[in-house]
């Protein structure tokens, strides 16, 4: 949506072209309005409707943006056109690339006072922070998203309200994540906004937190509904090139209603290439659930699956979590060396702020295997640093889980006294109210 000038702006801009170009009031009224009313425009006395000044801009010669904004038409679609270059330097990977784009982009389009655009460019740099794993800065940049967002309506809102759910799950705030997702997807299907493109992404981004809360049945229930939304796209990356060339042609043309169009559906497209990021959490999930059945074999093919729609290039973050339930069900499968070697592939990209769950299960894991191969000493080593980890993002549901394994290896070794205090440990996390307990599931959209 344009943002117009106020009505003295447009009414002097009006003048001034018609001035410029030889023409009386009523020429440029004629054949649909009269004299008076362009006299009453020109005055600044009346908000004309999008249908009068887009009939004036066309008889005066220009873009009905350049008439409502005084900027020509064309320096907005160039902003958008780069804005899905963009896109696609992040869509393949490249996102240091990305973020220099976004960035001077942000710059421009505030500038320009473009505030669709400018908020384009601040959802594309806190993607790249996700990314990169810069959360703090990606949760800023989501906020100013939204803000600039904020008179629009709830769907247009809501990649920045996902973005810093996915942010703050990342960090290792799972409890508010799970928040804003929830209050989000509830207020989309009570309010009637059934929209496939908004509650998909929203559905599959809480499918993680939901995990590491324990609250397994809802996560399972996510990733069904965001499989069942899913759209179907043969090849999104080659449409969206094409879209991508006939808009540069449009717009050398001078065509920038065309373009612009174009551009749009070039957008849509690349943004469809990150649900795949979404997509794979569904397959990450659905091979935890067959995990949890024993069935290990087609566990393993939907892990590797999310693996390789995560490509590390692509989503290095998510990819590594993955890794660590695939060497779950590779070790399960009797390939234990294989899984160790995954495991120890990926712990350089988690830390405290950062996967901090999957680096606890990474370790734990590990000593599980380093158990099974009688080194004690390794094991009770990488338990330890689960615990640490696991401590500090407060899930009481896998601190219950790992003390016991801790206090069963410590009891082996005959250490009593320290067996005793991890499993009393564990029985105190085990039983500390809510921390595993979440409100009623959000409304769900008919389907």
């Amino acid at each position: 949506m344009v943002e117009r000038d106020d009505p003295e702006v447009i009414g002097r801009r009006v003048q001034r072209l018609r001035i410029e170009q030889g023409l009386t009031q009523r020429q440029l009224a004629e054949p649909a309005y009269t004299p008076a009313y362009i006299s009453t425009l020109e005055a600044g006395r009346v908000r004309a409707s999008d249908e009068a000044l887009r009939h004036i801009a066309e008889r005066l010669g220009v873009a009905y943006e350049e008439l409502v904004t005084g900027r020509p038409a064309h320096l907005a679609t160039d902003v958008r056109l780069r804005l899905t270059d963009a896109q696609r330097t992040l869509a393949t990977g490249e996102t240091e690339a990305a973020a220099k784009q976004y960035g001077e982009l942000r710059e421009e389009a505030a500038t320009l006072g473009l505030l669709p655009e400018e908020a384009a460019a601040l959802l594309g740099l806190g993607e790249c922070g996700v990314e990169t794993g810069d959360l703090g800065a990606a949760q800023e940049y989501f906020e100013l998203a939204e803000r600039c967002l904020a008179d629009g309506p709830l769907t247009g809102r809501v990649p920045a309200l996902r973005g810093r759910a996915v942010a703050h799950y990342l960090a290792g705030e799972l409890r508010y994540s799970v928040y804003l997702l929830e209050s989000t997807i509830d207020e989309l299907n009570r309010s009637g906004l059934h929209d496939p493109d908004a509650l998909l992404p929203l559905y599959a981004s809480s499918i993680a937190p939901y995990m590491d809360m324990g609250a397994q049945a809802r996560a399972a229930q996510a990733a069904e509904l965001a499989l069942a939304l899913a759209p179907q796209v043969s090849d999104p990356a080659l449409i969206a090139r094409m879209h991508r060339q006939v808009a540069r042609t449009m717009l050398a043309e001078g065509r920038y209603a065309e373009a612009d169009a174009s551009l749009a559906k070039a957008s849509e497209l690349y943004r469809q290439l990150q649900i795949r990021t979404e997509l794979a959490n569904c397959h990450w999930m659905r091979g935890y659930l067959y995990a949890q059945q024993g069935e290990l074999a087609r566990a393993e093919g939907e892990l590797r699956e999310a693996q390789a729609m995560l490509s590390a290039k692509r989503a290095a973050l998510y990819s590594s979590q993955v890794a660590v339930e695939l060497a779950d069900v590779l070790h399960r499968r009797g390939k234990s060396e294989e899984a160790a070697a995954l495991l120890h592939d990926v712990l350089g990209d988690f830390s405290s702020e950062r996967g901090a769950m999957h680096s606890a299960a990474a370790h734990r894991l590990l000593g599980i295997i380093a158990e099974d191969a009688r080194d004690t000493e390794k094991a009770e080593e990488h338990y330890v640093r689960a615990l640490s980890v696991l401590e500090r993002a407060g899930a009481a549901g896998d601190l219950a889980d790992l003390c016991r394994l801790l206090g069963d290896l410590l009891r082996r070794t005959g250490r009593v006294e320290a067996a005793l205090d991890a499993y009393r440990t564990g029985l105190g996390h085990r039983t500390a109210p809510g921390t595993t307990t979440l409100g009623p599931a959000p409304a769900q959209p008919p389907l």
